[in-house]
């Protein structure tokens, strides 16, 4: 008797620590930056999970591409471990190999532990088109799922509703997830802890505001940093090919891109107003994390490019992050480095369970904002040539095998190669910030910025820079593109270690 009290007891005690666990919302937005002022139009975002929590200042993501960004995001891996390189089926976007890995991301551990799963939006940008499997497939984890079949779009599109195929073509697509959204918020309650990641298309081209929102921000314009439309000669050849500097004709349809993606994210911004509103009349919010980021940047004019991302400059690896919660300071900002493999296992500690050594990331310390800190973090592109986007309207011959994106309204500069390939370690410290690229080219092209000196990234150091100092870099490069776990890519060259 006195036995079966104890275990009572004990399960009663697990029961109590259960019904306590958090719930969590992840906002995850498509293409993002946070450099060229992304964060602009989002004063929802800003008021009620800015104010109410912790603005991370050093975000970046392993890849600066949806797909392998998504899948590092899912599972707390580098690209080399989970081998989604980019956007392509070819390329591991929900091929063959992620399918055996979905078992493996935070969704899955957290259903399995008791959580209600919701998703709503883009998934992984191959997700539900024919030769990946159709829109019948329910990724595992997930109690409940309404994932965009392929690639962001605003109208026109499939949602795969728990497996049936449903399509629209009338209803603005970041409305309808916050509407799911809240209908599944209005269902749950306290006594069981739910997980919910929301994943609308905006600001992803086309760009495509909700008709509410279209001209609100017609006098806004591109901004123009030094590294605007400059013609540059020190970086690797996909940014040195012409035309260098684009024309000027040109540069209002920057423009026009730039405001159409702030229009486009207003009512991303109305559905967080939303999904806060509706926590809090549930009585849910104040046991809520909310995270907020991006699956990675974006550039417009930078260095001569159109408009894209795929690159390794700021622009493009910077996102923004910032979490509310009940672990979490009030309106402040935080400056340690965090890498998007950081959240899956944040997410998991957050709900209580312990995350695996086999993940790259770590756990965010949300306390962590005087301690000293250093981190070496890997980004990896790995670059991808298409047939039929190399327009023959070109004036120039190109290498349509090799290069991709390539459109007369683009004056026809390429946005990408298969040799558009490259890993960076990007290195902070107290005193150190930096970052250091080698390309997978015919010329191994390096480059180096020193970021506090030159946040615009202007001027390749590389030849300025110790013997020592490159060895070192590459040196350590090397490890970390072939490091496996936290403990060994946090710090390969001191723990080389690499887990089976």
């Amino acid at each position: 008797m006195l036995k079966y009290l104890l275990f009572t007891s004990a399960l009663a005690l697990v029961t109590v620590c259960q019904e306590k666990n958090p719930n969590i919302v992840v906002i995850l937005t498509d293409d993002q930056d946070v450099v060229l002022g992304g964060m602009n139009p989002m004063k929802n975002v800003k008021r009620f999970i800015g104010n109410e929590g912790t603005t991370f200042t050093n975000s970046f993501v392993t890849s600066p591409i949806c797909c392998p960004s998504r899948a590092s995001f899912l599972t707390g891996l580098h690209v080399h471990n989970h081998m989604t390189w980019n956007n392509s089926i070819n390329g591991g976007c929900y091929g063959q190999n992620w399918k055996k890995l979905e078992t493996r991301t935070f969704a899955t551990s957290l259903y399995n532990a008791g959580y209600n799963t919701f998703y709503a939006g883009k998934y992984l940008n191959q997700y539900g088109v024919p030769n990946a499997g159709g829109p019948e497939q329910v990724p595992p984890g997930w109690s409940e799922w309404h994932g965009l079949v392929g690639n962001s779009v605003y109208y026109n599109y499939t949602l795969s509703n728990n497996g049936v195929p449903t399509y629209s073509t009338e209803l603005y697509l970041t409305d309808i997830i916050r509407d799911l959204s809240i209908n599944f918020i209005e269902n749950q309650t306290e006594s069981r802890p739910f997980l919910m990641v929301l994943a609308p298309p905006a600001p992803h081209q086309p760009f495509t505001p909700a008709p509410r929102h279209q001209g609100v921000f017609n006098n806004v314009t591109a901004i123009k940093h030094p590294n605007f439309n400059i013609a540059v000669n020190d970086k690797h050849w996909l940014l040195r090919m012409p035309p260098s500097p684009l024309p000027a004709e040109m540069i209002p349809e920057l423009d026009k891109v730039y405001r159409s993606r702030w229009e486009s994210l207003l009512a991303v911004d109305e559905m967080v107003a939303d999904v806060v509103e509706a926590l809090d009349s549930n009585s849910l919010l104040s046991n809520t994390y909310l995270i907020f980021t991006s699956d990675n940047g974006y550039h417009i004019g930078q260095f001569s490019q159109v408009y894209d991302k795929r690159q390794p400059y700021e622009t493009d690896i910077r996102v923004p992050l910032i979490i509310r919660g009940p672990k979490v300071q009030k309106n402040t900002k935080n400056d340690q480095p965090i890498l998007n493999i950081d959240l899956a296992p944040t997410i998991m500690e957050l709900a209580g369970l312990l995350p695996p050594q086999s993940m790259d990331g770590r756990p965010i310390r949300f306390d962590a904002q005087n301690e000293e800190f250093e981190r070496n973090m890997l980004v990896e592109y790995y670059g991808e040539g298409r047939d039929g986007t190399v327009d023959p309207l070109c004036p120039w011959s190109y290498d349509s095998e090799n290069l991709a994106e390539c459109y007369p309204e683009y004056d026809c500069k390429c946005q990408d190669s298969r040799n558009n390939t490259f890993a960076c370690v990007r290195h902070i410290a107290r005193r150190i910030n930096k970052k250091f690229c080698r390309f997978a080219d015919s010329e191994n092209f390096t480059e180096m910025y020193d970021i506090n000196n030159d946040p615009y990234e202007l001027t390749n150091t590389i030849d300025q820079e110790l013997p020592a100092v490159k060895h070192w870099y590459q040196l350590l490069l090397a490890q970390m593109l072939t490091c496996k776990g936290y403990r060994n890519c946090d710090n390969p060259l001191e723990n080389p270690k690499v887990l089976g």
